[in-house]
């Protein structure tokens, strides 16, 4: 329950996803001689399963067949688009006057999308201009026209900043993108000013790397450098350590996007808008149609990998990630996502496998995607062994290691270790809730420093009060302190928050016990049994369970799960 988690952001459940790679049963057969409404079933069955490539097999033949209507008809548009053929869900878009309207706008966008993905610029600027794409799709159609315009060389076009009503996303990317189109027309003052107003503030990872880019294109390192730095004083990025080392070291200014890498470009803030809006199925295919224009684009494949990951539909997932070039930015990032795909399915020796590869490169984050994994897997000499190597190599103090080395020196019974590492990432990290609650928690359970012990799980419930996890370390903490009625209080809440967490309501039982709430602590011990504890929560619960004692029964709990 405390342990250390995965350094990466989770994405909303993906409702209805599309696979990248085809599911291993039935993939490679060939839609059934079967009836229109036959096919469209068994079509619309592998779409809300995740297999739009059979979905759009089947779909497209469903929709060619006698009998089938503008149902099928979108359906099939829908499942080429989201599997990933752009070009053919261009060909099928519903055009008849029963067609919805929302496939519509999706077919107009998409049609623009792929005139200028084949270098009809002309094309795609009246189509994305048209008055046929309307809402949620405006934003994208404004971000990408400029590029269109550019592309038919229509130069003034490309410069018009791109405006959709009370839209600060449009107003904003709109502003970075027109700074690139000023770069590309030789318009290197106006350029900057744009670039700058967008990236020189630290506002998003993503402009702060076109600026500095831009910068390095013009010979100034040294401005690049100033920006990166400035940035990274705001808070911790990778990507930009990476930038700042690389204009530092005078390597090579990244090149200004083609017209289509630009475009593709402008379509990731839409994207991310509507993973973040929760509409998954529009998030994804404006991915698509991000890798459609660009199709080395490794945060997109990504991307798409998570999307695919939320709706469990793993082999499209793994499918995506393998589409990362080597050599990216992204390439390290995906390939632990694969390695974790691995270990969420139990097949722990592929997982461990691809991991050591990744870090056979030396990148660190390989090594702590490796380490990670390994500490899943219980094997914590091995994670603290890689942890101690990273930590020893120097550089700059990094509190993640430290915590992960902590965990790992924790489960092994190293406590005196595991404490000084905590306490050392707690100086660098201050107000970090993870590390806050599982300081607080390990003296917590431990009997020792408690009131210290309380202060710091109040502090990470109050920058996570939505925690399960953090609400019981602070319940556990009033327990141990002998406030039984504020316990099953915080308990209680933690059990609404993780309601399927053993460990969780193994406390609230032993809560309950002590409050004198005998039959309650006992249904709560009886329901740990059901939530899959692993052997020792078992064995304890069914001791409490058993003896008269109750929650006395059984003694020597351990911090964290």
């Amino acid at each position: 329950m405390r342990h250390l988690l995965a350094f990466a952001a989770c994405l909303p459940l993906l409702q209805a996803c599309a696979s990248d790679g085809a599911r291993l049963q039935g993939a490679a057969q060939d839609p059934p001689a079967s009836s229109a409404y036959g096919m469209f079933l068994a079509g619309q069955a592998a779409l809300t399963s995740g297999d739009s490539r059979q979905a759009s097999r089947l779909l497209d033949a469903a929709r060619d067949a006698p009998g089938a209507d503008d149902a099928v008809a979108e359906k099939a548009f829908t499942a080429a688009l989201l599997a990933g053929d752009v070009t053919r869900a261009a060909a099928l878009v519903p055009n008849g006057p029963d067609a919805s309207e929302s496939v519509k706008r999706m077919g107009a966008l998409v049609r623009g999308v792929e005139a200028m993905a084949q270098g009809k610029g002309k094309e795609a600027y009246a189509q994305l201009t048209s008055n046929s794409i309307a809402f949620p799709h405006k934003a994208a159609a404004a971000l990408v026209s400029p590029w269109a315009a550019a592309q038919s060389g229509d130069v003034d076009a490309s410069l018009v900043p791109p405006q959709v009503r009370g839209d600060k996303v449009v107003e904003y990317f709109g502003t970075l993108g027109r700074g690139l189109l000023l770069e590309r027309a030789g318009r290197f003052d106006a350029a900057e000013a744009d670039l700058k107003a967008a990236g020189g503030g630290g506002q998003s990872e993503l402009a702060t790397l076109t600026y500095g880019g831009f910068l390095e294109r013009r010979g100034r390192r040294l401005d690049a450098v100033a920006l990166y730095e400035s940035v990274l004083g705001l808070g911790e990025s990778e990507t930009i350590e990476a930038a700042k080392a690389r204009a530092a070291a005078g390597g090579p200014a990244p090149p200004a996007p083609s017209l289509r890498e630009g475009a593709a470009q402008a379509l990731l803030a839409p994207a991310a808008t509507m993973i973040a809006a929760r509409q998954p199925q529009i998030a994804l295919a404006y991915l698509r149609l991000i890798l459609r224009l660009d199709p080395r684009r490794g945060d997109a494949w990504v991307m798409v990998g998570d999307l695919l990951m939320a709706g469990d539909d793993v082999p499209g997932a793994r499918a995506a990630y393998g589409r990362v070039p080597p050599k990216t930015t992204d390439y390290v990032t995906a390939q632990g996502k694969i390695a974790w795909s691995y270990q969420q399915t139990g097949d722990q020796e592929t997982a461990i496998r691809i991991a050591r590869q990744a870090a056979a490169s030396g990148d660190r984050d390989a090594r702590l995607t490796l380490a990670d994994l390994y500490r899943a897997y219980g094997r914590f000499q091995e994670a603290a062994d890689v942890l101690a190597q990273l930590i020893k190599e120097g550089g700059k103090p990094d509190w993640r290691l430290l915590f992960g080395r902590a965990v790992a020196y924790e489960r092994l019974g190293r406590w005196s270790e595991a404490e000084a590492d905590l306490q050392t990432a707690l100086k660098l990290k201050p107000d970090e809730p993870e590390l806050l609650n599982y300081l607080g928690y390990s003296w917590i359970d431990r009997g020792l420093r408690l009131k210290e012990a309380l202060a710091l799980v109040e502090k990470a419930v109050a920058a996570n009060p939505r925690s399960g996890a953090m609400m019981d370390s602070l319940g556990w903490a009033y327990f141990k302190l002998g406030d039984y009625k504020q316990a099953v209080e915080k308990l209680e809440l933690a059990v609404e928050l993780d309601a399927g967490d053993p460990e969780i309501n193994d406390h609230l039982g032993d809560a309950y016990w002590k409050a004198g709430r005998r039959d309650e602590a006992l249904f709560q011990w009886r329901r740990v049994l059901t939530l899959g504890p692993d052997e020792k929560q078992k064995a304890a619960a069914e001791a409490k369970i058993a003896s008269p004692s109750g929650a006395d029964a059984a003694a020597g709990k351990v911090a964290g799960s």
